[in-house]
């Protein structure tokens, strides 16, 4: 008998809660945003953004999941990481898919297992973070 249990993937369910949540947090902030949620393997589950959210801010949002996913850790915990001297000063141009280490991308765990992340572009770093947390905070 085997005392290992799998830890339930991150579902289109999911992601679409994840993003509802976050557009919630947004819009009592007044924020227009983008938000990219992917699964563990990186590949995008949903995608919105807001009307008149920036442009670019779907790419940025994008890019902040793929890093928190990357690196299993809310890109506001590692901006400090990759400031020169520090130890992954040359990481965001390393790869053929650049990182984003500015604050709003954070990993999705389920049962302590990683399972995805979120991205949110398109306010200040700071509260892109703080609608990604409220997001994975939402998330049942």
């Amino acid at each position: 008998m085997s005392t290992t249990s799998a830890t339930a993937p991150l579902t289109t369910a999911d992601a679409e809660a994840l993003v509802a949540a976050a557009g919630r947090a947004a819009e009592a902030a007044g924020v227009t945003v983008s938000v990219t949620v992917l699964d563990a393997g990186g590949h995008p589950l949903t995608f919105r953004r807001d009307d008149r959210a920036v442009l670019i801010s779907g790419e940025t949002s994008t890019r902040k999941a793929y890093t928190a996913l990357q690196l299993n850790a809310p890109t506001a915990d590692l901006v400090d990481a990759v400031q020169p001297g520090a130890p992954f000063h040359t990481l965001p141009t390393a790869l053929d898919r650049p990182l984003l280490f500015i604050a709003g991308g954070v990993p999705v765990r389920r049962d302590g297992r990683l399972i995805g992340a979120i991205g949110v572009g398109g306010g200040a770093p700071e509260q892109d973070h703080d609608f990604a947390t409220a997001a994975v905070e939402a998330l049942v």
